[in-house]
């Protein structure tokens, strides 16, 4: 299929505004470059300048056939939306491409709803994670290494790209207060701040990660260092082959993908199944909700794992099963007293 050449200049100022304008992650907009990839297969690298109610319903219908779920469907028509509205206001396309043309690029009200509806995950209970921690026999560094690294994911709640650049000086291990900066290094949603305090949900978990800790100090790992640090490669004696690691060295993960091959394998090593690492946020959250006694606790929760609203937290972590929703919905008080029980019930 041949380039045009006209789509590529527009398109390349569209990613720069997103970037420099806009502050979005490379990660965005790689999606919203695959939605518009997608788009040009259809129209066989159409001038974008032709796009009319006509081509944008029959793009729907060809993106259907696609076999991909309503939800991705619906993730890469709000990518060409913006990319249109945007476009419609640049010289060239203000006279081609209206709002109403655009407005044609969205699902219906059902399918929309569809994609939007919140869809239950499942993660792990707190007790599981500890059945993991205690299975670990340790031996040596990255036994440590890993139990650690289990009981702090669930204690933090932290996301997985956070726990792999975290440096050992943004956690104090007296106040158990983990300064989330990007400024040192750690990469967390949106570039946010976050200070974030370890639930204690268990005290042997939290055992774990503080004699980690101590123990990296003792090593003289210093406050740049990595919290968790990768396993120190080992060569053979053919020099070809490596040796399974016995020890850490101050280095960071080139990627989060080893840090789930390490939570996978010890899961496995434990006969437990495999939950990622993601799912633990969850369950850091669930558990610190459980334990909430009122909005003001409910506020701490959220602001504690990095939300700017409370409706954040709730809205996608406070949703329950059907069985676990009617036995709370049974449980409620209704606005009875333990007195007016009784005098109900002499």
């Amino acid at each position: 299929m041949k380039t045009n050449v006209k789509n590529e200049l527009i398109k390349r100022k569209f990613f720069r505004r997103l970037q420099e304008a806009e502050g979005l992650a490379d990660s965005t907009i790689d999606c919203i470059n695959r939605a518009i990839v997608l788009f040009e297969d259809f129209t066989k690298n159409a001038d974008y300048a032709k796009l009319n109610p006509d081509k944008a319903i029959a793009f729907k219908k060809w993106l259907e056939k696609q076999s991909l779920s309503v939800s991705t469907r619906h993730g890469h028509l709000r990518s060409l939306v913006k990319f249109f509205a945007w476009l419609s206001g640049e010289p060239g396309y203000k006279s081609k491409i209206s709002l109403d043309t655009v407005a044609y690029l969205k699902l219906s009200r059902k399918d929309e709803q569809i994609a939007n509806q919140y869809t239950m995950h499942d993660f792990p209970a707190v007790e599981y994670v500890r059945k993991i921690a205690d299975s670990i026999e340790i031996n040596n560094e990255i036994d440590l290494r890993d139990r650690a690294m289990i009981a702090f994911a669930v204690l933090s709640g932290i996301r997985i790209k956070a726990l792999a650049t975290l440096t050992l000086g943004c956690f104090n291990e007296e106040t158990l207060l983990i300064n989330q900066n990007p400024r040192q290094g750690v990469e967390t949603k949106f570039a946010k701040h976050i200070l974030t305090t370890l639930f204690v949900f268990d005290k042997k978990l939290l055992e774990y990660v503080i004699e980690w800790v101590k123990h990296l100090r003792s090593k003289g790992f210093g406050s740049q260092a990595p919290l968790f640090p990768r396993a120190k490669a080992e060569h053979g004696e053919n020099s070809l082959t490596f040796t399974t690691a016995q020890e850490v060295v101050p280095i960071f993960w080139k990627s989060t993908g080893r840090i789930r091959d390490v939570f996978k394998r010890r899961a496995e090593e434990a006969n437990l199944p495999y939950f990622s690492p993601h799912t633990f946020r969850s369950t850091a959250i669930d558990s610190a909700l459980k334990s909430c006694k009122n909005g003001a606790e409910i506020k701490a929760v959220s602001q504690n794992v990095g939300h700017e609203h409370v409706a954040t937290t709730l809205q996608s972590y406070a949703n329950y099963d059907p069985m676990t929703l009617s036995g709370m919905i049974k449980r409620l008080n209704y606005g009875k007293t333990e007195t007016n029980d009784k005098q109900d019930n002499p």
